[in-house]
Parts: C-alpha cells; structure tokens; sequence
C-alpha cells in the first residue's frame, strides 16, 4: 500500500468535494475507507495499493472531472 496526498486548485463548493470523493471511491486499487477528501486546503488523501493502480491514473480521473492536480505526494505506508 502507498499513501498520497494530492493538492488541488481550490475547491468551490461542497459538491466539488462529494465529486471527486465518489470517483475517486470507484478507482480499483483505493483504499475506500482511507479516502479523505478537504474542502478547505483543497487536498485528497488515500491508500492505494500500486500493484493494481497508479498514481497518474487517480490524477487523470481527478482532472477529467474538471479540477485541477497541482502535486502528489506518494510515500510507502
């Protein structure tokens, strides 16, 4: 398992937030209970295991959606 911590630009609103959490939830390889997105430092925080998912991939599934990735920090749990 991995953790990541990926900056956002800002968030707008709380629907932002219930967005980004669901897409993020259905990615194959997320920890769903370790899923933790923050309104208010615009910032999502996971486990997941790299063996089944990338990090780009949770990116790019982040940014189809419209907000933008600003950095990942990703670091063995």
């Amino acid at each position: 398992m991995h953790k990541a911590t990926i900056q956002l630009g800002p968030l707008t609103c709380p629907s932002c937030l219930q967005k980004i959490d669901k897409t993020v939830k259905s990615l194959d390889g997320v920890d769903k209970e370790s899923v933790n997105v923050l309104f208010n430092s615009s910032k999502v925080k996971l486990n997941f295991d790299a063996e089944k998912l990338s990090v780009e991939k949770i990116e790019n599934a982040i940014t189809v959606l419209g907000y933008e990735v600003i950095k990942t920090q990703v670091k063995p749990v």
